[in-house]
């Protein structure tokens, strides 16, 4: 999921998006984009400012313990726990590396989303902080604007038509250790979100956690603070009861190593918020298919990986390619009689489906995706193909194909690395 400014995508659950075709205008030139051992997150199944962050975070570079928080799989998202406020109060976020600002749904609410969770009451937060309208730090997002009560107004909308609008803030958020203690890091901005649309969200979600690489992200106000400024994730996958949680690191310790670990280099453009990477060509079995459809060097930084966009997106030409080489080599006939499924390319059968192993080759980076990765069942005994088309240039590499990889981003060496990893035994 991203912020519209930067790119244009819908975003839908899971029972209806193999069934919409995608028409995303990714104009990538115009997008903008612990301790020394660092911590984790569970993930549940989305002077300059810098310097005053850093200031906030000092001390925790002489802890010995690991912060942790549950990330877990639900309908398409994977959602993170965290804690903001003085007393701590637990929400519930979409883990998104594709989009920048954390918020959640706050009282008073004039129009929300229904959520079975309580919303965050900022009045019984004695460490909430409005943040006034004058201020650098009002200005991290674009919207940033000066309400009558000379509050910082924010507007944040996505590519599917939903939106928050609130108030940017400074809260303690808190994460928890593997020791059991906790970790609170002081004075990050948020989006305190008073109207926030109704289409979009279901009742699971609270907000949504941004972990781009944009100034506002939670990754960029945490900065190097807890040894390194890096990251990484294990996304279990959506079959996956939904007890079972994997976690989200940051800092040193989120360092992905050891054997089986491929990296890419992360590609830097003029918007700091998606992580760019460049895909050359995917596999189909032992049938290589190349970006471009020709042997002519591709463009750096023709995908982003984005842990808020379910399905894997390509340019119209490519995904027709993979399409047809993936019909080509199942044994099996397609579903062509379910208006339900649109033109996708789906199979019924009651087992999982024994489709082919594909390849991305990543500039650099061989990963290799199962069929459980690389289709999904929307309905009983249906399984479809986890991809869609754009008419861009650039395309998305999905949350699904990232299941059971522990991914790291090293934002200091400017690279992103994979490791074939059961993220349903890294909780």
């Amino acid at each position: 999921m991203a912020y519209y400014y930067l790119k244009s995508f819908h975003r839908f659950l899971v029972a209806i998006i193999i069934s919409v075709v995608f028409l995303l205008p990714l104009k990538f030139s115009a997008i903008h984009g612990s301790t020394d051992e660092g911590f984790s997150i569970n993930l549940i199944r989305r002077t300059s400012p810098k310097a005053s962050f850093r200031q906030r975070l000092r001390g925790f570079s002489a802890m010995s313990t690991t912060p942790q928080a549950p990330v877990s799989a639900y309908l398409g998202e994977h959602l993170m726990e965290l804690s903001i406020g003085t007393p701590p109060f637990k929400i519930y976020g979409i883990a998104d590396t594709g989009s920048d600002l954390t918020w959640t749904q706050c009282i008073p609410c004039k129009s929300c989303y229904k959520q079975l969770n309580p919303m965050f009451d900022p009045k019984k937060s004695s460490s909430y902080k409005n943040i006034s309208c004058n201020t650098n730090l009002c200005h991290l997002l674009d919207t940033g604007v000066c309400s009558p009560e000379k509050q910082c107004s924010y507007t944040y909308a996505y590519g599917d038509g939903s939106m928050t609008q609130g108030v940017l803030a400074q809260e303690t958020v808190t994460f928890t250790s593997t020791t059991g203690a906790s970790v609170p890091l002081k004075g990050i901005v948020f989006g305190c979100g008073h109207n926030d649309s109704k289409q979009g969200f279901n009742d699971h979600e609270m907000g949504l956690i941004g972990l781009g690489g944009g100034p506002a992200s939670l990754i960029s106000q945490m900065g190097s603070s807890f040894g390194a400024k890096m990251f990484s994730q294990c996304l279990v996958p959506f079959h996956t009861d939904v007890s079972v949680s994997s976690r989200m690191s940051f800092g040193r310790g989120s360092k992905v190593s050891g054997s089986g670990v491929v990296s890419t280099p992360l590609v830097t453009k003029e918007d700091k918020t998606p992580y760019f990477v460049t895909l050359l060509g995917i596999s189909v079995g032992n049938k290589y298919l190349h970006y471009d459809g020709s042997s002519k060097n591709v463009e750096k930084g023709n995908m982003f990986l984005d842990s808020g966009t379910p399905p894997t997106i390509l340019p119209t030409q490519f995904y027709h390619r993979v399409a047809a080489e993936v019909k080509n080599q199942v044994a099996m006939k397609p579903v062509v009689d379910d208006p339900d499924l649109g033109t996708q390319l789906c199979y019924r059968t009651k087992n999982n489906l024994p489709g082919p192993t594909l390849t991305a080759h990543f500039e650099g980076a061989d990963v290799k995706l199962e069929p459980f990765q690389t289709f999904v069942s929307p309905k009983d005994s249906v399984f479809c193909l986890a991809f869609t088309n754009t008419s861009s240039n650039g395309g998305i590499y999905g949350n699904f194909v990232q299941s059971n990889y522990l991914i790291g981003f090293d934002l200091e060496a400017k690279v992103v690395s994979f490791k074939p990893t059961d993220c349903t035994k890294n909780s």
